[in-house]
């Protein structure tokens, strides 16, 4: 069993936390710490699926397995970081940005394409797509991709679209419409994000 503490401390979604795994710090442990294990089953579940498919894990962190921890079952993934160490922020926290500079712009704008395009292309099925769910990993100084970290997998009653690749798009893109006016309102204030951006 593993001690998780403040210090490994990562950040919070609605159910789980996120620690900086104690013995390996490329690595990260979700604990549950509202409501029950079903989400994490669920997407445990799906990336197993994902495994079995071969995909190429450009936009998503690979799932290393269960591990006992003080704070109960914890699921490892690997931890997003920039090019420079530093744990990678999320998409939230740059599209709200008053202050970004206007280099940033142009590597944000490829980012989002290229998820957009992965996302389709891999047939990669999400509950929601949101920009706080989903990591801007910087490579370059000005230039990244985006790492989607949460809320995968389906949670239909009937999970039809996992099996069948056509309706799985016709779903991916119904989740990229709304994430692409999600995108557009956030970065509003911010002119020559939206031209980047096309529009």
């Amino acid at each position: 069993m593993i001690l998780l503490n403040a210090s490994h401390f990562v950040g919070k979604g609605l159910h789980r936390e996120c620690y900086i795994h104690p013995d390996n710090d490329q690595l990260c442990v979700k604990v549950v710490v509202a409501g029950d294990l079903s989400e994490s089953k669920r997407e445990q579940s799906y990336y197993k699926r994902l495994q079995k498919r071969g995909i190429s894990w450009d936009i998503l962190p690979r799932f290393h397995g269960q591990i006992e921890t003080n704070m109960g079952a914890g699921a490892v993934f690997d931890l997003i970081r920039d090019v420079d160490g530093e744990v990678s922020k999320t998409l939230e926290y740059y599209l709200s940005c008053e202050h970004l500079e206007s280099t940033e712009n142009p590597g944000i704008s490829q980012a989002i394409s290229i998820f957009k395009q992965a996302l389709y292309r891999q047939s990669i099925i999400t509950m929601t797509l949101s920009p706080k769910n989903i990591m801007y990993k910087k490579t370059g100084p000005h230039e990244g991709r985006l790492i989607l970290i949460d809320n995968i997998g389906n949670s239909d009653f009937i999970p039809i679209c996992s099996y069948i690749d056509s309706l799985a798009k016709k779903k991916i893109t119904r989740k990229l419409l709304r994430f692409e006016k999600t995108v557009l309102k956030m970065c509003a204030h911010n002119k020559a994000l939206l031209i980047e951006l096309g529009t």
